[in-house]
């Protein structure tokens, strides 16, 4: 029974606490909802005040924003009132100064008028001056004829007088002539009669006596006179180029049309051929060039005419193999990139060539064409460094001659620039070259002289001639150029069957690699003058019959010997 009592005082104790937590739980709840809601007055009553003190400054900025507007429609409205009266002004003054322009036209048209109607008025009254000053001069000119025709019909008297005495004296000398002539025909014939030959054989004997005898004296005097010249200027000349020569040494470069290419290997000849040749094509298209790829071992063939499409095909080449990347895209970059450089090249030696000759004003043109010449070979011998060479010559013969050296060593330099484009126009090299020089601003003298060193123009100058000998002194010296034996064996033929050709000659040797024939003459049947006739014959069926580098000198021995043995 206790137990139970107990039992319900418990429950009844935990009933009593979890209502008394409940009411106080609640009681707490409500206190705080009562101080939120407050706290919301106070903020509701904060928003309306400031949303009150916003709405009197949006009313006041209202209110200031159309005053504002007001007072600028009141400017703008001013404003078009003032450019109303300022364009009414402008329009005003428009019309003011095209009143005026249309009067000063009107002032200027009547001034005109008045002066072209003075000026017809001047030009009618010297019309009829010109005419009364004709008519006078008409009327001298009667007069004059007048007198003149008195004068004629004297002098006609006088003519007739004159013809008669002339007639008389005609007839009187007729008579004389014929007395002359029948006296000559009897003195013919008595002379006929005692030398036994006609006066046609006489007369015709008569002129070849004389003949022979002015070819001889005159083949003396030429000798006598080719002699001393010769003396002379060979000493002259030796000196010259003695000192040139001593003084300057060149070197040589030997070009060929085809150009080697070595490779590391044969596995590299496929990559450069490519799927199909389209590598290959790529290369020869690019380039202009024959690419050669055959079975020698390790070995690209480039063949081409043009030197310069030469370096340009080898140094890509080059380039692709050490590269490793070979396609028609890379052989086209790297192709564009070599003639870049090898622009680059042209020009400097083009520089290059002028800087060392102390050569200045030059139009780049012409150093760009210079430079050409680089890749540019004649019979083997580098034409750039040909040029170079002729142009130290030049100007150290025309120091010798006291003469303008930079000129000499200009007109030496440019000789030859006609060969860096020859291929591509029509006609000789010197011609072309002088062609391009002229449009190029170069001298009436320098133009000459490249146009004359091969003797197709006449020289103007000396300097042409200094061209001439410093052009065949740098082709002719040792080891300069090469030449096909083929073409060399035909030309020493022909030069010694021309000279066999002539009446008297024994025989013919072609001496100095065809730059000297001596020619050995019958003494019986040439004489010393004719034998000066015949070296004269020699040279100039040689010039006019064949084509060769520099000079050939011929040179005729007359030899006479008496032999006697002693006994």
């Amino acid at each position: 029974m206790t137990t139970i009592v107990w039992s319900v005082a418990l429950v009844a104790g935990v009933s009593l606490g979890v209502y008394v937590g409940r009411k106080l739980g609640v009681n707490a709840y409500k206190r705080e909802v009562e101080e939120k809601f407050v706290s919301a007055e106070h903020e509701a009553e904060r928003i309306r005040s400031e949303a009150k003190v916003f709405h009197d400054e949006a009313r006041q900025a209202l209110e200031q924003a159309q005053s504002e507007a007001a007072a600028k429609l009141e400017q703008a409205a001013k404003h078009e009132q003032d450019a109303s009266a300022a364009l009414k002004r402008i329009e005003d003054s428009a019309q003011e100064k095209y009143d005026a322009r249309i009067k000063e036209a009107e002032i200027e048209i009547q001034r005109k008028t008045l002066e072209r109607q003075e000026n017809l008025d001047k030009e009618e009254k010297r019309r009829l001056e010109g005419i009364v000053q004709s008519e006078a001069r008409l009327v001298k000119k009667e007069e004059l004829l007048d007198k003149r025709s008195e004068t004629l019909d004297a002098k006609e008297n006088e003519l007739k007088t004159v013809e008669a005495n002339i007639k008389k004296a005609v007839k009187q000398t007729k008579k004389r002539i014929k007395q002359s002539e029948e006296m000559l025909e009897a003195a013919q014939q008595k002379l006929e009669e005692v030398s036994g030959m006609t006066a046609e054989a006489a007369k015709e004997m008569l002129i070849e006596s004389i003949t022979d005898e002015a070819k001889l004296e005159a083949a003396k005097i030429a000798r006598q006179i080719e002699e001393d010249a010769t003396t002379e200027a060979e000493k002259r000349a030796k000196m010259i180029l003695g000192v040139a020569m001593q003084r300057f040494a060149g070197d040589y470069v030997v070009e060929r049309c085809v150009r080697t290419i070595n490779l590391p290997s044969d596995e590299v000849k496929g990559r450069i051929i490519g799927r199909e040749g389209r590598n290959i094509r790529s290369i020869e298209a690019a380039t202009g060039v024959d690419l050669i790829v055959d079975d020698t071992p390790e070995t690209v063939v480039i063949s081409a005419f043009d030197p310069i499409r030469r370096e340009v095909a080898a140094q890509t080449l080059k380039r692709l193999i050490a590269d490793g990347r070979i396609h028609p895209g890379r052989i086209e970059e790297t192709v564009a990139k070599v003639k870049q450089e090898i622009d680059e090249r042209i020009r400097e030696a083009g520089d290059q060539a002028f800087f060392e000759l102390g050569i200045q004003n030059v139009d780049p043109e012409v150093i760009m064409m210079i430079g050409r010449l680089k890749y540019r070979t004649s019979y083997g011998q580098n034409i750039w460094r040909h040029s170079i060479e002729a142009g130290w010559l030049c100007g150290i013969m025309a120091a010798e001659l006291d003469l303008d050296v930079k000129l000499a060593r200009r007109v030496g330099l440019l000789h030859d620039i006609g060969k860096a484009m020859d291929h591509e126009l029509e006609g000789s090299h010197a011609d072309i070259g002088a062609d391009f020089l002229k449009k190029h601003g170069e001298s009436a003298l320098v133009v000459n002289a490249v146009a004359a060193h091969h003797a197709e123009v006449e020289p103007e100058s000396i300097y042409a001639h200094l061209t001439m000998a410093a052009d065949a002194l740098s082709g002719a010296r040792p080891g300069a150029r090469r030449e096909i034996l083929e073409t060399y064996i035909k030309r020493l033929e022909d030069i010694e069957k021309i000279s066999l050709s002539f009446e008297g000659v024994e025989k013919c040797y072609a001496i100095q690699a065809g730059r000297e024939i001596r020619v050995l003459v019958e003494p019986t049947i040439i004489d010393d003058e004719k034998a000066t006739v015949i070296s004269r014959d020699i040279a100039r069926r040689i010039e006019q019959e064949l084509t060769y580098p520099g000079r050939i000198k011929v040179c005729v021995i007359r030899e006479t010997r008496a032999v006697e043995t002693a006994r």
